[in-house]
């Protein structure tokens, strides 16, 4: 592809960007562009607590009272003055409070009460001694007779093994912020406040084309030369993973017509995610075809492997949907095939999607591991090797995982990760510590 084509005249761009960025240049403009998506305003629903998993919250969570609401005991045994407790002398039982239960008294002194975990632990008492920590004397007399003692040299501070009342929050803190992903730990949150439902962004809508003569539904029988479109499938289920809601479209075929009524008809949408066609064959027919539905490009390729033609740009809106954040429908250009288009949408499709969406965390995922063996690459480009790293032990280790190119599904679906060698980088060391991305 020429380098006017990859710079198209007949657009412009929003932002300033070189003909063909660096990784980390392709990266900071799409993270400057996240950024002023979140400024915008979204549409709000409300979601059922059971309902809202992975949804994205649009307002904050408050506590709905003091968290504790009551001193608890985090183990049974016996609530107690710690400094009486530390003399080792024998103290008296003087009453009993398990789960559900609000003592029926305070702790007298020189006494200890015996508790359950998650009890209120009684008025005077300061510290909890653990069950396996005591000694009990005149176990087969009467109740009221009980008497146990701190096995020594066993010392106890106070406020051992107490959650003291309001230590996780107080009545009207708030809990989870505006932009809070919702996990399981999320709604547990919410339904320890009391809610039912909660408020959250309408999910933005985003339409995945998958382009190419060679591609046949996943539920046909491909023919001699075709393969079956595992993009499309792939992408959904990532675009769902970050808040989006997917929109998989028929498969446009390569022609000007085909392209054209596809791209107008997804330009309802917030997102568009377009594979294939993109590159600089006579069959990639996408840019033109962007081009000609009046798109400006942000950039062109960028300077990574896999997915060095990747696309970024936007839309004229057909019309206004549920998010009304901009004027334009988002839209990437993604290489075909499928290592290069899941590369592609976690560096760079998914920011913009978690931003759609309102999520307060929006850039890809990266960690440090240590290399297990020598890898040797060529410089020039930034690369993204499919990779599997065992968390296991102290320190992540991280190997590459054999591969046959970026349409090797296989190799793909045995890794977990990406290796990430600089352009500059041609030989990395067994032993060294190394950036990885997450997938």
């Amino acid at each position: 592809m020429s380098q006017a084509r990859r710079s198209p005249k007949s657009s412009s761009s929003a932002l300033p960007s070189p003909l063909l960025p660096s990784f980390d240049e392709a990266s900071a403009l799409v993270a400057a562009y996240a950024t002023k998506l979140a400024r915008f305003r979204r549409a709000v629903e409300r979601a059922p607590l059971n309902q809202a998993l992975g949804r994205v919250l649009a307002e904050p969570r408050r506590a709905d009272s003091d968290q504790p609401p009551f001193p608890r005991s985090t183990r049974d045994g016996f609530a107690c003055r710690a400094a009486e407790a530390s003399t080792h002398r024998p103290l008296a039982v003087a009453g009993s409070t398990r789960a559900g239960q609000t003592p029926s008294g305070a702790l007298p002194r020189g006494a200890v009460w015996e508790i359950m975990t998650g009890a209120p632990v009684p008025a005077g008492a300061d510290a909890v001694v653990m069950l396996e920590h005591i000694e009990e004397y005149d176990a087969h007399t009467e109740e009221s007779a009980r008497t146990i003692r701190l096995l020594p040299p066993r010392t106890i501070r106070k406020g051992e093994n107490i959650v003291a009342r309001a230590a996780q929050a107080r009545k009207g803190e708030v809990l989870l912020p505006i932009g809070s992903s919702i996990a399981a730990a999320q709604i547990a949150l919410a339904a320890s406040c009391g809610s039912t439902a909660l408020n959250v962004f309408v999910k933005p809508r985003v339409a995945i084309l998958s382009t190419g003569d060679e591609l046949v539904p996943i539920h046909a029988t491909p023919g001699p030369s075709q393969i079956r479109n595992s993009s499309g499938a792939m992408l959904a289920a990532m675009v769902s993973a970050v808040g989006g809601d997917p929109w998989i479209l028929p498969i446009a075929r390569d022609t000007a017509k085909s392209l054209d009524a596809a791209i107008s008809r997804a330009s309802t949408a917030d997102l568009l995610l377009i594979t294939g066609g993109v590159s600089a064959g006579k069959f990639d027919l996408v840019e033109p075809a962007l081009i000609r539905a009046g798109a400006r490009f942000h950039f062109t390729g960028v300077r990574i492997q896999p997915g060095k033609p990747l696309v970024f740009g936007e839309l004229p809106r057909r019309s206004t949907g549920p998010n009304q954040n901009e004027y334009s429908t988002k839209c990437f250009g993604l290489p075909g095939n499928p290592v290069s288009s899941a590369v592609t949408f976690l560096l760079f499709a998914a920011p913009i999607v978690a931003a759609l969406a309102g999520r307060n965390v929006r850039g890809p995922s990266f960690a440090l591991a240590r290399l297990t063996e020598d890898v040797k690459t060529k410089t020039g480009l930034t690369r993204f090797l499919p990779a599997a790293c065992t968390f296991a032990g102290t320190t992540p280790e991280v190997a590459l995982v054999p591969w046959q190119g970026s349409g090797d599904l296989a190799a793909m679906a045995r890794a977990n990760c990406f290796l990430v060698v600089s352009e500059d980088a041609h030989h990395l060391r067994a032993g060294s510590t190394v950036r990885i991305l997450l997938s």
